[in-house]
């Protein structure tokens, strides 16, 4: 079942055991967050200003790179791109779009503790709504080697991980409802 977002702007299917985050902590006005109740996966929808400056598979770059620095993972060797591909629009519910990309990388990651650096694989997806100066970003991280000194080492090991399967889905359900939230 779809899940309202954004006050009820936007909605998309959500995995299940998935946390919204905003029950917990103060969550910025432009994202939505959800984390999965037994792992340390997470889903992030964000509303951003529309990078003109840089053109679509550039602009999933260009966002990748600031979630890196926003994770702290700008030295060398700490981030990498792995795949980048446009989607098809035929497979996506958000028509208003006029390009989706999806990334796929990595990035080394410290939760709490800088000396515990966490192995996460991150899948991106862009969407460009130049028509209301807005770039949309849905991120998943998914922890693929959790340090032994990170406070996520003590986990729920029988607990039934989000797939990739489940984040396409929530690309594919991922729809507009209501343009006035751009503004």
């Amino acid at each position: 079942m779809a899940r309202t977002l954004f006050g009820g702007a936007l909605s998309a299917v959500i995995p299940l055991n998935a946390k919204d985050i905003s029950e917990l902590r103060q969550i910025p006005d432009n994202q939505e967050v959800f984390a999965h109740s037994q792992t340390d996966q997470s889903i992030i929808i964000e509303l951003l200003e529309y990078q003109s400056q840089v053109q679509d598979a550039e602009a999933a770059r260009y966002h990748f790179e600031d979630v890196a620095a926003s994770n702290k993972a700008v030295e060398n060797g700490s981030w990498e791109v792995r795949g980048l591909e446009q989607l098809s629009q035929s497979e996506l519910s958000m028509q208003e779009c006029s390009s989706a990309w999806l990334l796929s990388g990595a990035q080394l990651v410290s939760k709490f503790n800088e000396e515990a650096k966490n192995t996460v694989n991150i899948h991106l997806c862009l969407f460009r709504l130049p028509q209301y100066t807005t770039d949309i970003l849905v991120t998943f991280n998914d922890p693929v080697c959790i340090n032994p000194l990170s406070s996520s080492a003590v986990g729920n090991v029988a607990a039934t991980p989000w797939t990739l399967q489940d984040f396409q889905g929530v690309l594919q359900s991922f729809c507009l409802l209501d343009p006035g939230v751009f503004g």
